[in-house]
């Protein structure tokens, strides 16, 4: 089903035994989430004409009884109406954003939860994506945590489809908004899956995981859980390569992490100082700026850091970048060529290390 279509009936008909007269829809869907997009999974195989009726219908006065009935058909004993009942709550919260509150109050989060629990595959992946696009609308955002869907959203990450896990991260990130949600999304057991998707996920997946793991890394807990789970080998990774179109993502993560010292100490070891001083050398503007932050904190406290900068050939760029950078830029590269130039002691640097 092209959502981007205009559906036009021409005649009355019946869905769910009832009677619709004629309607139009033109239904040019965008994405409502610009840094964790919803559903972009395509359309599932299973939406028919019947789907582009249940949009029709919902334009109607009939909409909370169509949403009602899918609701019930959610607990349904059948497998495959199950099914057909989250797709079309998914299609519905996708691109008719009223929608959303309408089926939160049709109680539709909680019979979704149970269905991110099931061990069908497809069951999981349309529940996860249908919860993914009810958390767009921020009233319903308590109600999904409330309702227990943190635990089951993380599972779902583990050992989900490729597109449950992409989209248990999304939903993850849009839950992490509510601040008392991230610890508890941390606690569950969120972030070694999350960096795992950074890892080995496809652009899309790394990108997502990317995302919610620096929503949730603005705490410290989950800073340590990121680091015990080894997220700075792919932050690294992703950093040197400057084509990636991740540079960004992973460098805003990092600077995040670097107020912790395991942090500092982990991207020191995985060969993070020569890809920061790279990036203040022939990043772009934005990505100066950050490196150079990164590279001063990582300084601030510690001779053998400084040392170890310096002898990467930092201070030529540096100089460059406080002449030419922005003004924050400008401000941080002078204060790092300040720290590189002090007298540095041997016994000291080792001392700090």
């Amino acid at each position: 089903m092209d959502t981007t279509d205009s559906v036009s009936v021409q005649s009355g008909f019946t869905y769910m035994g009832r009677k619709f007269s004629d309607l139009s829809l033109n239904d040019n869907s965008s994405s409502a989430f610009s840094d964790c997009n919803s559903d972009r999974s395509g359309e599932f195989p299973t939406a028919s004409s019947q789907s582009r009726r249940l949009f029709l219908s919902c334009a109607s006065d009939n909409s909370d009884e169509v949403i009602s009935q899918l609701v019930s058909d959610l607990d349904s004993n059948n497998i495959d109406e199950q099914k057909q009942a989250a797709m079309e709550i998914r299609l519905l919260a996708k691109n008719k954003p009223d929608n959303r509150i309408k089926i939160a109050r049709a109680g539709a989060i909680k019979p979704l939860v149970s269905i991110i629990s099931s061990n069908d595959p497809q069951l999981q992946e349309y529940g996860v994506t249908a919860i993914l696009n009810l958390s767009l609308c921020d009233e319903n955002k308590e109600e999904i945590a409330y309702s227990g869907a943190i635990k089951p959203l993380v599972r779902a990450l583990k050992i989900g489809t490729p597109t449950a896990r992409e989209n248990a991260a999304c939903a993850l990130l849009r839950l992490s908004q509510v601040e008392e949600n991230k610890i508890a999304i941390g606690r569950s057991g969120a972030i070694p899956p999350l960096v795992d998707l950074l890892e080995s996920g496809n652009f899309r997946g790394k990108k997502d995981a990317c995302t919610a793991l620096y929503s949730l890394c603005s705490v410290k807990e989950n800073k340590m859980k990121a680091v015990q789970a080894g997220i700075m080998k792919p932050l690294v990774e992703m950093m040197s390569d400057l084509g990636s179109n991740m540079v960004d993502k992973s460098a805003f993560v990092l600077s995040l992490l670097v107020s912790v010292a395991e942090a500092r100490a982990a991207l020191v070891e995985e060969g993070g100082i020569p890809v920061l001083v790279e990036i203040v050398e022939v990043g772009t503007q934005r990505q100066k700026e950050i490196a150079v932050a990164i590279l001063l904190q990582l300084c601030e406290d510690c001779l053998a850091y400084r040392t170890m900068v310096a002898r990467e050939g930092a201070i030529p760029p540096l100089v460059a970048l406080s002449q030419t950078g922005t003004s924050r830029a400008k401000q941080k590269a002078e204060a790092l060529i300040e720290l590189l130039r002090q007298p540095r002691s041997t016994n000291a640097a080792a001392k700090n290390i």
